[in-house]
């Protein structure tokens, strides 16, 4: 294997990030060692760029194709969703852009910081991993938190560090918030705790002065 079939096969295979283990599955036939020591030259050449350990990109000038940030997060740390203040960003019912891409994982809190950004991960219980889907953004497949969840993980993770959300000076969209699903955003909440219901109730409250 050498540089040029590797890259071939990584374009081929629409795999611009990948991890080591990838390598060895599109080439099962190569050494191990062998690999590793010709990934660890073109790593230092710069034909490859390191998100973290045991997670790289291919750096390809020719391609016009830029790869988001959300897409970035999903491959990170995994599983996850994009959530908080990014969701509700992207969904416009926040205003304010996010300074880091937020995810929900069921894996230890995280943050990991590379060329893309910063990127932080807070940890939920399993019964709470819920409330996303697979949506297109920037050209990628991106795992997201939909519009009822990405609300209510804000407020209960707000709660948790000890922060009362307000509304008004959050400058939450009530035009938007007015067509969510209440039902399904109260569901959610009940996953978590009382105080997450509870402020979820002012929340609506705010909607429907609004």
């Amino acid at each position: 294997m050498d540089y040029i079939a590797l890259s071939s096969t990584l374009r081929r295979k629409k795999m611009s990030i990948f991890t080591f283990e990838d390598i060895r599955n599109l080439f099962p036939e190569e050494n191990t060692k062998t690999i590793k020591n010709n990934f660890t030259r073109w790593l230092l050449k710069g034909y490859f760029v390191r998100l973290k350990k045991g997670l790289y990109e291919l750096v390809d000038p020719s391609a016009e194709f830029k790869i988001p940030d959300l897409y970035v997060a999903n491959k990170l740390y995994s599983p996850s969703y994009i959530s908080l203040e990014t969701a509700l960003s992207i969904f416009s019912i926040i205003p304010d852009i996010a300074a880091g891409v937020t995810s929900v994982t069921t894996r230890p809190t995280r943050t990991f910081k590379n060329k893309y950004g910063a990127f932080f991960y807070r940890t939920c219980k399993k019964k709470c991993f819920t409330g996303y889907r697979l949506m297109l953004y920037d050209g990628c497949r991106v795992y997201i938190a939909d519009k009822e969840k990405a609300l209510v993980d804000f407020l209960y993770y707000r709660l948790r560090s000890g922060v009362t959300p307000d509304f008004y000076e959050e400058r939450f969209n009530a035009k938007i918030l007015k067509k969510i699903d209440w039902k399904k955003t109260f569901r959610y909440a009940e996953f978590f705790n009382k105080k997450t219901v509870i402020t979820l109730k002012r929340c609506k409250e705010y909607t429907d002065k609004c």
